[in-house]
């Protein structure tokens, strides 16, 4: 397909009196023909501003309905909007501000201060969501507006979170958007009568996608919290206003940890997702004691992002597997020499597909380096089993080599995440001069526990051959991460090389 039609405007004309989004903190609602109407006004705006095709607009802010409406806007100016990370420093977003060439900046009132100084010192325009809404109320809107969108056309930016290095943009396109809203409609069946909840940042592929916009797409609700807050998300489950649910482990820890879980009813979730880092078997065995069967799955910014959701049926005897494929995009596994490998051996995850990115925005170099031939590479080491699932097992860049052996840090985390004292755990490889590199384990605590070094040591020889015991540990309070709950590990390497 080399167009596909307007999403807003085509959900308008099924089902315009429905309601797209919710504000939960603000208790409005907005249906599709109101989201559409605003994003039709808002694009007609960006124009009247001097916006060109191919321009590109920033925006920050927290989660908000009038984000999706303004992500249309420039579908249908044909715009690109960069979403900017609220969580970042001036410092931090004005090269990648520079780095856009985005001319305008729109944001929220919470983000105020922080766009202030990005748009000053950047030399750029910015607007108030309160006056754009306002200027796009007086705006005439066209009405020779093209409503087909060319599917390989450049809709938005999504700046990698940067766990491995300097962020780069990732591309994203109107057919990555419509490949991964069938992905997700075949993985969990998702349809106009679901609702969801959103509240995973909008600067991240998974507060856009997983599920916001497919459920516009299927004509279903998404509830919208600002950022995530576990009272109000709880308080969603209980009213039965959401059936399907995304989630990284941080948010899943988060809910298990929280004095209403033991009584929490479930049992109105009919489908509960988990994705951004494999989901501890002790959160998953905790859940399914309530009645929640969470299926682990796993994709990139970089495909848009759903390629494995685990079906719901084999979830039990398949705990760790991802799953398989969904029906938009294929997987296969290489060897180092590129060489397919068989059933039950690891090799490099890599992908084929409408979802994934055509690459990253004026960055040929790293577009070059992120693929072989059409299949794009994911850094990611798996493996398949004799009936087609697939599990993680871990990072390229993450695997060390002690003494001569292969060493993958998940598998080591997955034992130490077993033990009833440890919250979390991440390892990395640190050099030593007699083994040439040697784990060195940071663990989060569980609250009201106590464990030693010696324990630690004696719970992993217990479950691992000795030269995967971490041979240093050191407790921590918190871990850094990304916006999307991921253990920065770059971050954890530098701190051990200032030691």
């Amino acid at each position: 397909m080399r167009t596909i039609p307007d999403f807003a405007r085509q959900r308008a004309l099924l089902t315009p009196g429905a309601i797209a989004f919710r504000d939960v903190a603000g208790d409005r609602t907005w249906t599709f023909a109101e989201i559409d109407d605003l994003a039709e006004r808002l694009a007609a705006l960006l124009e009247a501003r001097g916006c060109k095709e191919g321009e590109r607009v920033a925006v920050l802010c927290h989660n908000t309905p009038f984000f999706f409406a303004l992500l249309f806007a420039c579908a249908k100016a044909a715009l690109i909007l960069v979403p900017l990370n609220w969580r970042q420093t001036a410092s931090e977003l004005g090269p990648i501000l520079a780095d856009s060439g985005a001319r305008l900046l729109l944001h929220d009132e919470a983000t105020s201060p922080l766009a202030d100084i990005i748009a000053r010192e950047g030399n750029v325009e910015r607007l108030t969501f309160d006056d754009c809404e306002k200027l796009a109320e007086r705006t005439t809107t066209r009405q020779d507006r093209e409503t087909t969108w060319p599917t390989d056309r450049v809709w938005y930016l999504l700046y990698t979170s940067g766990t491995t290095g300097k962020p780069k943009a990732v591309i994203q396109t109107p057919g990555m958007a419509l490949a991964n809203a069938i992905n997700v409609q075949q993985a969990t069946g998702l349809g106009p009568e679901d609702g969801t909840v959103n509240f995973l940042p909008l600067f991240h592929t998974a507060g856009i996608n997983l599920h916001a916009l497919p459920m516009l797409i299927a004509g279903g609700t998404s509830h919208v919290l600002q950022k995530f807050d576990v009272d109000p998300l709880l308080a969603l489950i209980e009213a039965g206003s959401v059936t399907i649910f995304f989630g990284v482990p941080a948010i899943y820890q988060a809910i298990s940890l929280h004095p209403r879980f033991p009584r929490m009813d479930f049992s109105r979730v009919r489908h509960w997702g988990c994705g951004g880092a494999p989901l501890p078997e002790n959160l998953i065995h905790a859940f399914l004691a309530k009645g929640a069967l969470v299926c682990n799955g796993m994709g990139m910014t970089e495909t848009g992002p759903t390629v494995f959701l685990m079906d719901p049926a084999h979830a039990k005897e398949k705990i760790g597997s991802v799953g398989k494929p969904q029906i938009m995009t294929e997987v296969r596994l290489v060897d180092a020499s590129g060489a397919v490998v068989a059933d039950d051996a690891s090799g490099e995850i890599q992908f084929r597909g409408p979802n994934i990115t055509p690459g990253y925005f004026n960055n040929r170099q790293a577009t070059a380096a992120a693929f072989d031939g059409d299949w794009l590479k994911s850094g990611d080491v798996g493996r398949r089993d004799a009936d087609g699932y697939y599990t993680i097992v871990d990072r390229i860049k993450d695997m060390y080599i002690s003494g001569g052996e292969n060493v993958y840090p998940a598998e080591v985390e997955a034992v130490l995440h077993a033990h009833p004292a440890i919250l979390e755990a991440a390892v990395i490889g640190v050099a030593d001069t007699k083994w040439g590199e040697v784990g060195h384990a940071y663990i989060l605590i569980r609250p009201d526990q106590t464990i030693d070094q010696a324990e630690v040591r004696a719970w992993s020889r217990a479950r691992l051959a000795a030269y995967k015991v971490p041979q240093h540990i050191t407790f921590v309070g918190e871990f850094p991460r990304t916006a999307a709950g991921k253990i920065q590990k770059h971050m954890l390497r530098r701190a051990t090389s200032r030691d």
